[in-house]
């Protein structure tokens, strides 16, 4: 199994530019599918972007142009790039990783973004 950690949460005001991480331990990172959730106050918990093992990612269309999701095998971490956040951005964000083999899924503990002027 793998353990995730993020980290990079914030207050930004709206315009503003954020990066998070999610470090991850205890299993292969570079075989594990990788995904940002985010759930703001009251509303459930919506997929934001993910990257597979091979590098291809994909974006909820609400970030598409301002986020950037990557990944460093190396290092063992995945990152998502903000910029031009939104008020609506707001919201826990967690990391998320699981084998395509797999139907477990694994989640970090969450960072909190707030954008607010």
């Amino acid at each position: 199994q793998v353990q995730l950690a993020e980290s990079g949460g914030g207050l930004v005001q709206p315009g503003g530019s954020l990066r998070l991480s999610c470090a991850a331990s205890g299993s292969i990172f570079s075989m594990y599918d990788l995904r940002w959730y985010r759930q703001a106050p009251g509303k459930e918990r919506e997929l934001v972007a993910g990257i597979t093992t091979g590098g291809s990612t994909n974006y909820a269309d609400s970030v598409k142009g301002r986020f950037t999701i990557s990944r460093d095998n190396a290092k063992n971490t995945m990152y998502l790039q903000m910029n031009v956040l939104k008020l609506e951005d707001t919201a826990v964000y967690y990391c998320n990783a699981k084998m395509a083999i797999s139907l477990t899924p694994y989640w970090g503990q969450g960072t909190q973004v707030t954008v607010s002027s």
